[in-house]
């Protein structure tokens, strides 16, 4: 790698300090994607668990355990 390529580097990451750029999220954000999680594990709990996934979940592991070998 050139040299010329580290010096834009250091030079972009130093712009970054100097702007003041938040490097993370903030509280709000992180429970904005906390509910947003919880509620994505709501929905695939409620997918998972219904009639029909069910029946094709015991289906699948039924056929897998009764396989000739």
């Amino acid at each position: 790698m050139s040299v010329q390529w580290w010096s834009k580097v250091r030079s972009w990451h130093r712009s970054r300090r100097e702007a003041g750029g938040e490097a993370g999220m903030s509280t709000a954000e992180y429970a904005v994607g906390t509910l947003a999680a919880c509620a994505l594990a709501a929905v695939l709990y409620k997918v998972v668990t219904s009639g029909a996934v069910n029946a094709a979940l015991q289906g699948l592991i039924s056929r897998a355990l009764n396989a000739p070998f």
